[in-house]
């Protein structure tokens, strides 16, 4: 297949999660308390479980084709939450490096991503 063709793929992907992310966040944000992000936390947990649960059927139960794990686990995952390629890959560091390399993991996208936040918004005022 080739790059883009598999563009494509992820790109379609991207858009089945979007899509999803923004019908079931809706959904959320109408049902809960406005006092909590329950939306967000709702997909992002949902997303950590199906990328479990993909990694799981497709690594041990059988094959998947290179194009459906890329329209699956980096579209439809990707558009809905990266949040669950972040969970994906800090278990598979933890069972590969260890727990400390997932610890470092852990607070370096958590801690700078939070200062990128934090960051943007001061620039972003800077520059009104």
């Amino acid at each position: 297949m080739s790059e883009w063709a598999r563009t494509l793929v992820v790109g379609a992907g991207g858009f089945v999660g979007a899509t999803l992310r923004y019908t079931l966040g809706g959904l959320v944000s109408r049902a809960a308390s406005p006092e909590f992000p329950w939306a967000t936390l709702v997909v992002n947990v949902s997303g950590c479980f199906v990328i479990g649960l993909l990694a799981v059927l497709s690594e041990e139960r059988g094959p998947v084709s290179p194009s459906t794990r890329l329209f699956l686990m980096v579209g439809v995952l990707g558009g809905y939450t990266t949040f669950s390629t972040f969970g994906y890959e800090t278990i598979a560091l933890a069972r590969q490096a260890g727990v400390g390399r997932m610890a470092l993991n852990v607070f370096a996208n958590v801690g700078l991503c939070l200062l990128g936040v934090l960051l943007g918004e001061r620039i972003g005022r800077a520059l009104l």
